[in-house]
């Protein structure tokens, strides 16, 4: 019987594998994908927990209910105004961080 042994990933190895190495184009738009599948899931939870349909917070943003739909399961396709006003009318704060040149910065 031969023996097998089996290697352990971690997780960013994994990624380097077979998503692609950081910094690849691969690897940036993986990043993007994901960073605004969680996005889509903040402002789900931030409606439910306001007790909203999303019918009604499309009506407090100014969008129709489809929109919110697509917006919670990817922001992908949304623009940041759009994302501004949803978490306004869920009375949600905002932060956005920035670094240039591996200085952060952060708006509010």
């Amino acid at each position: 019987m031969a023996n097998t042994e089996m290697k352990s990933l971690s997780l960013s190895e994994m990624k380097d594998k077979y998503i692609g190495k950081p910094d690849t184009e691969e690897r940036e738009k993986y990043e993007y994908e994901l960073r605004m599948d969680i996005l889509g899931r903040m402002i789900k939870t931030a409606r439910q927990e306001r007790n909203l349909t999303q019918e009604q917070l499309g009506e407090l943003v100014g969008v129709k209910k489809s929109q919110i739909s697509k917006l919670e399961s990817s922001a992908n396709s949304a623009t940041i105004e759009t994302i501004i006003r949803v978490f306004k009318a869920l009375k949600a704060e905002i932060n956005f961080n920035v670094t240039i040149e591996k200085q952060n910065l952060q708006l509010s």
